[in-house]
């Protein structure tokens, strides 16, 4: 990771824990420069990021003012597994895994998940607490040529920390789709909802690795009332 990555993640810490509140600037480019021992571009190039990814706004002559932000608002865009917002975020949570089994893909798992017919996958099944309500429900079709073992120790803590720490698998990007659903069995089951809920929020994404092999389908199926999905965009103007 270079230098001004690992700044801009420290700052990105410190403002979504609200240590930089909405409408305070950050600490000058050289104030920032002397904390971190590092030059003014690598500052520059953090602050950029920070700015690109929505957390700031370069006011002229005044500095960098850290933008709005809302709590348990998970991103659209981007792969951010639930524990890293977990510790960026600060709240409380907790993980449950309901089911940890090997099985092969048919023909009806292959035309939702995108694996080919006869692979092997682990199926992973998990809720996910937050201020003691289970409001997320995940299931996993996980690639076993890519993760030969899991267990339940793994799957209840960062599987993505044990993919790229562990297995040293490079996980590049993913193709998600979002969609209001209606309640499922599986979803009365294992979450704790409201009594008048009758749909959820379902995002499904197909992981590939830096080889554009899929390895990972996930469902996460969210309670409608305590998440705001969003991206951020910022226009770049052509000249016509």
């Amino acid at each position: 990771m270079k230098v001004y990555e690992m700044i801009y993640q420290v700052l990105e810490n410190h403002i979504l824990k609200e240590e930089f509140a909405p409408g305070e600037y950050l600490p000058s480019e050289h104030q920032l420069s002397q904390q971190y021992n590092v030059s003014r571009d690598t500052v520059r190039k953090a602050l950029a990021r920070l700015m690109a990814n929505g957390y700031i706004q370069k006011i002229q002559g005044k500095g960098s003012i850290v933008l709005k932000r809302e709590q348990l608002r998970f991103p659209i865009s981007g792969l951010t597994s639930y524990k890293e917002l977990q510790n960026s975020y600060g709240y409380s949570g907790h993980t449950k895994v309901v089911l940890l089994a090997e099985d092969t893909i048919n023909e009806a798992t292959s035309l939702t998940t995108g694996f080919e017919i006869g692979e092997k996958v682990w199926i992973l099944l998990r809720t996910r607490e937050i201020d003691h309500q289970k409001v997320i429900l995940d299931k996993d079709y996980i690639a076993c040529r890519y993760v030969p073992n899991l267990d339940e120790s793994i799957a209840s803590d960062s599987i993505y920390k044990y993919f790229e720490q562990t297995l040293h698998l490079n996980i590049s990007f993913a193709e998600k789709e979002i969609r209001i659903d209606h309640l499922q069995e599986a979803d009365r089951l294992y979450l704790d909802l409201n009594h008048n809920d009758v749909n959820i929020v379902s995002i499904q994404s197909r992981v590939f690795l830096a080889n554009a092999q899929q390895f990972q389908y996930t469902e996460s199926r969210h309670r409608v009332d305590k998440f705001r999905f969003y991206d951020f965009a910022r226009r770049h103007p052509t000249t016509f």
